[in-house]
């Protein structure tokens, strides 16, 4: 693309930020409309009624409003930068690959659009699509700050697994960028700053990405070797002590599927943390709150059982919630092949817990060292549900709620995943290839209702 193009493309994009509404929409605006959708299943539109559509009955992105605001060159990054009000109203939309996976119609799926018509037409909020397939993930120093100042950041789903290298074949975004995007998302969640939300094979790259900051953790405090604010070596002596049982641990842990096969042995196994699932899920499922394994039935050591107990009884599922809500199971659109491994998240889980638990005490010596770092990780993961069908669970660890907790106030900060698309209607159709969803429809799904949910409660956090 030409400069000259790149620049008239830009002066296409929409400064103020909104479509339907004359005066444009902001952070407040997007929540009222947002918890107006939640609050019951009956109610009227509040916004005005406009087709998203282009007049030739298309919905694709980089065309027309509201669905041109695409970022196709380190140009197009630069003009968002000199145009702070765009992104800070606005959902980033992240693609790691061009489409989700191939639906029974063989069609080819790209749920981003979907994200991007679901929150114009709830609550008149932007999307800015961000494609690392094609541009690759740019510079990370400018790139995650921005991200971080948008309303919410939602990492797609993609067709490549996470524990296959080769199957990342686009030349501008393999699977170490992207772990690389993921990893730096996870360190990114402060106070104010845009939740993430990571679906499908998302949710996957998350699930790694916490094992890999996990093992950076452990190899840099156990080679350090003196903090010079640290006179008596407490601290480090403390943080060597979890570290060294976090890396026997991880070493020894063994990944058992539900036939009995042992899959991955130790957090060095590229299946560790994902793996081939036992059957395919392209349909519909019903979603269950997760249930932590009984000890006496478990290979999984008790202490990651019993953390998880403990902090799942500290902080009350979104899925809990909705199910109590509902008096019903919460129906979802599943579409994978790969799952998170369940013994993975729950000893990321205990290690991060332990790990926060021992900085605490000389948090002030560790903010000033070369180690400032770790008071970035998580504070803990909680598994939030299983997928369900004829009575038999599929998918243990199908959502997870990524906890961050302020060493100051004890607040709480949340980022969600999940390896369903809430995002899809039922049919599993792109919005473009099927007709425009009303926003009664909407309003029915569980999965719409849900996505929503984690995006009304994370962007208020």
């Amino acid at each position: 693309m030409t400069s000259e193009k790149k620049q008239n493309n830009q002066l296409k994009w929409r400064l103020n930020p909104g479509y339907l509404i004359e005066r444009g929409s902001d952070l407040e605006s997007t929540l009222i409309f947002f918890g107006r959708f939640l609050a019951d299943r009956s109610s009227q539109d509040p916004l005005p009624e406009k087709t998203l559509f282009s007049e030739q009955g298309t919905f694709e992105w980089g065309e027309i409003p509201p669905l041109e605001k695409v970022i196709n060159s380190e140009e197009d990054w630069q003009f968002i930068l000199q145009n702070p009000q765009i992104f800070r109203s606005s959902l980033f939309i992240i693609e790691p690959w061009d489409h989700v996976g191939i639906n029974e119609l063989s069609e080819t799926v790209r749920a981003s659009k979907n994200i991007a018509f679901i929150a114009q037409k709830i609550a008149d909020c932007d999307s800015i699509l961000f494609p690392v397939w094609q541009t690759g993930t740019l510079n990370l120093d400018s790139v995650i700050p921005i991200l971080s100042a948008s309303m919410a950041v939602i990492l797609e789903g993609g067709n490549a697994s996470v524990h296959n290298p080769t199957e990342w074949t686009y030349p501008n975004c393999s699977r170490e960028n992207m772990l690389t995007l993921v990893e730096h998302l996870l360190l990114s969640r402060s106070p104010q700053s845009a939740p993430v939300i990571m679906i499908c094979v998302s949710h996957q790259l998350a699930a790694e990405s916490n094992i890999r900051l996990l093992q950076n953790a452990v190899n840099d405090v156990i080679n350090t070797e003196k903090n010079s604010r640290d006179e008596d070596d407490e601290a480090l002596l403390c943080l060597k002590a979890i570290c060294e049982k976090i890396r026997s641990v991880g070493e020894n842990i063994k990944i058992e599927k539900r036939d009995g096969r042992i899959v991955a042995q130790g957090w060095n196994d590229i299946n560790f943390s994902v793996v081939l699932n036992e059957d395919k899920e392209i349909a519909e499922r019903h979603l269950l709150p997760y249930k932590t394994p009984k000890a006496k039935n478990s290979m999984i050591p008790i202490e990651l059982l019993e953390a998880h107990q403990v902090m799942a009884h500290e902080y009350e599922g979104i899925i809990d919630r909705m199910i109590l809500e509902h008096g019903r199971d919460v129906a979802i659109s599943m579409f994978h092949y790969d799952e998170v491994n369940e013994e993975s998240i729950l000893f990321a889980n205990w290690a991060y817990m332990a790990l926060h638990n021992a900085i605490v005490p000389h948090r002030y010596i560790i903010a000033g060292s070369h180690l400032s770092w770790l008071l970035q990780l998580p504070y803990s993961v909680k598994i939030l549900a299983s997928t369900e069908a004829n009575g038999e669970i599929l998918t243990e660890c199908s959502c997870t709620c990524i906890n961050y907790k302020d060493f100051e106030t004890n607040k709480i900060r949340r980022s969600f995943t999940c390896q369903f698309h809430p995002e899809l209607l039922n049919d599993l159709r792109e919005i473009g290839k099927r007709p425009e969803p009303s926003y009664s429809e909407l309003k029915e799904s569980d999965g719409i209702r849900l996505l929503i949910r984690l995006l009304y409660h994370g962007m208020q956090e």
